[in-house]
């Protein structure tokens, strides 16, 4: 998703302004700049990296922060959708290319534990998280975010055709709805397998691959990533013509609509399907990752991930809900229909024992 730059401009504009008064006497101040572009580039002492998926964005001004107070650059790895990064992550851990990895989630987050990639990690500020978010049973991983993942409506192209929205699973296999939806692979995107987990929950394992199959007889599309799905098919980019009115996304992604339209928008140009069962609750997580050679700085960099500064930059750079329980709701947030009530919250043990199965008897029946 894009990024938001007013945050930046206000925090360069208190840095600019403190250093004119720090650099001439009050009678010699002269205005800063209204509105600087850049941060400068400072070589420092130390040097991380952070392994990332390639949805993640955070402030630079924010990063600037933690650079400053840490005397350290930090690098972040962009590798593709979660189950991508996490695949580099496993392929890399006999000789890790960085000292964190963000983006795991609990959907995949058994398989980074069963593949011994993190140091386990009691950071302070797990006491400001919720219970139910912390997942890893050592704190081999640490939550960041979460957001519920839902199916994704283009207002517009619904009401011109004059089809009505979308009210759970069922409704996607009616003639109306053919060649409309475009999902993402379970195999290799974290969005896909939590779609697909979703159904698993609502159909049961003895009657998802028969929901699947009656999704393919309607013209379902496939893609390997929540990127190509979104910017490349849905219509809200793709346009009307090639276009797929109706996506796997978030229940948050309206928002990011509405704040990122080109021009003025009343409402968001597109809306999430929130009825119960239907949205997925997908929780992302943070960890060390083994072999670092930067210990101290990883402790650092996790605990500024679950610090304010970061937790408040997460809604208007990611469109995911913060953890931490000192920060409140983002207010991006109020002008959207809503976030589901009942999201589907499946236990990690049963996703730990059944994924590889069910990604294997989904993809035999539906991509072979």
């Amino acid at each position: 998703m894009k990024k938001v730059n007013k945050t930046l401009l206000i925090v360069l504009f208190i840095l600019v302004m403190v250093a004119a008064c720090r650099a001439k006497p009050e009678e010699e101040q002269t205005p800063p700049a209204a509105e600087p572009t850049a941060l400068p580039q400072v070589d420092r002492t130390y040097k991380m990296s952070v392994l990332v998926h390639d949805s993640f964005a955070v402030n630079e001004a924010v990063i600037f922060a933690f650079e400053e107070a840490n005397d350290v650059n930090v690098s972040f790895i962009k590798a593709g959708d979660a189950g991508a990064a996490l695949n580099r992550a496993i392929l890399t851990k006999d000789a890790p290319i960085a000292d964190v990895f963000y983006g795991v989630d609990n959907t995949f987050l058994s398989r980074a534990i069963e593949e011994d990639l993190f140091e386990a990690y009691d950071s302070p500020l797990l006491a400001d998280i919720d219970e139910s978010l912390k997942q890893a049973p050592n704190n081999e991983a640490l939550p960041v975010d979460f957001g519920d993942v839902c199916l994704n409506y283009d207002k517009a192209i619904l009401n011109e055709d004059n089809i009505p929205v979308p009210t759970g699973f069922e409704s996607l296999t009616n003639e109306m709805y053919r060649d409309m939806l475009v999902v993402q692979n379970p195999a290799t995107s974290s969005t896909g397998l939590a779609f697909l987990l979703a159904t698993i929950d609502y159909f049961g394992e003895d009657g998802y691959l028969d929901y699947w199959q009656a999704l393919q007889s309607y013209g379902l599309l496939v893609v390997n990533d929540w990127e190509t799905a979104y910017y490349g098919h849905f219509s809200r980019y793709a346009g009307e013509q090639s276009g797929r009115p109706i996506v796997i996304s978030y229940a948050t992604s309206p928002a990011a609509e509405l704040i990122f339209s080109p021009e003025p928008l009343e409402e968001a140009p597109t809306a999430a399907v929130l009825t119960r069962g239907t949205c997925f609750r997908q929780i992302e997580f943070v960890g060390i990752l083994k072999g670092t050679q930067q210990r101290e700085l990883a402790e650092k960099f996790v605990d500024f991930m679950l610090d304010e500064a970061f937790q408040n930059d997460i809604a208007p750079q990611m469109f995911m809900m913060p953890v931490n329980n000192r920060v409140p709701t983002p207010l991006i947030y109020d002008d959207i229909e809503g976030m589901p009530l009942f999201p589907v919250l499946m236990d990690p043990g049963l996703i730990a024992e059944k994924r590889d199965a069910w990604i294997e008897e989904w993809t035999e029946a539906i991509l072979r």
